[in-house]
Formats: structure tokens, C-alpha cells, sequence
């Protein structure tokens, strides 16, 4: 990954802020999905602005030792290339087991037909694939870190190549 493309993405978002704006200069970078192919469809989605919430295993982030997203923070969002696409911030956090996830929150992922059915099998396919490497497996009460989010910026950006 690019440091100096990140970093000049998160300013060009800053720049466009009102000069009184307070803003948290924290930041993380998310790329949704555990594959290239993947991550590329869903930044697309969020860009379009159909995926507006995502969900990982709270297992994930203690395996991690990362503290878990809050309201307001900030993220900027990469493709499958590990370029950024958007900045989007969190509006919601809420951690639900697996089965309590409801219809209008399958919805929101914006993902396949956006009913809960496809988003119980995808997920479940997902976490079936991500959660061995950790050395735990999906259960229906596993608990999920549910996020919502919204779009506060999206300029595609050329790599600009130093010769």
C-alpha cells in the first residue's frame, strides 16, 4: 500500500473543509471483503452509494487487538488495487449475533438482492472462509460488529509517478 497516495487522498478531503471545520485527523483505512474481486465490488457499491453499512466478526478485532469503530471516525475506503475511492464516515456501531441481524440491515450492505437470505449465506460463506485464520468457525451466535456509514467524500485520484 501506498502511504504517501493515502495520505495525500486525506488531505485533498481536508482541503475541501470549511477552514473552522473541527476535524479528528484519525483516520483508518478500510477495504471491505477478503479478496481483490471482492473488495472491488463492494467500494463500488458504497461509492454508488447502495452499501451503507458493513458487519464483521467481533472475533476479528480481538484477534487484532484494534478497538472497535465509533461514531464519527472516519475511514478511507480502497479498492482491490489499493487505491482509495471515498471517505466514509461512521454513523452507527452496534455488536448483534449473527442470527439477529435483521432485513433492513442486509438491506443497507446493499449487496446481491439485498434480502436477508442473501446476506445470511454470503456472510455466512465469508465468515466460513476469514474466521479458520484466526482459528475460530461461524456460529449463529457469534457476534458481529454492525457499522452504518455514509460517504463525506469521493474524488478518484491519479497516481502521480515520481521519475
Amino acid at each position: 500500500m501506498n502511504n504517501q497516495i493515502i495520505e495525500n487522498y486525506w488531505q485533498a478531503y481536508l482541503a475541501t473543509l470549511p477552514n473552522n471545520s473541527q476535524i479528528n485527523n484519525k483516520y483508518d483505512i478500510s477495504q471491505f471483503g477478503d479478496n481483490s474481486d471482492l473488495a472491488n465490488q463492494l467500494s463500488d457499491l458504497v461509492v454508488k452509494g447502495i452499501k451503507t453499512a458493513t458487519c464483521s466478526a467481533l472475533w476479528e478485532w480481538e484477534a487484532e487487538g484494534s478497538a472497535l469503530p465509533e461514531v464519527g471516525l472516519k475511514a478511507i475506503v480502497i479498492d482491490g488495487n489499493e487505491q482509495p475511492i471515498c471517505i466514509i464516515e461512521i454513523t452507527e456501531v452496534s455488536i448483534k449475533p449473527y442470527i439477529e441481524v435483521d432485513t433492513q440491515f442486509a438491506y443497507d450492505e446493499g449487496e446481491g438482492d439485498r434480502s436477508l437470505e442473501f446476506w445470511r449465506q454470503e456472510h455466512w460463506n465469508y465468515f466460513s472462509r476469514v474466521l479458520p485464520k484466526i482459528g475460530k468457525h461461524p456460529t449463529p451466535e457469534m457476534l458481529l460488529v454492525c457499522e452504518r456509514f455514509r460517504v463525506v467524500y469521493k474524488e478518484y485520484m491519479l497516481e502521480i509517478k515520481h521519475y
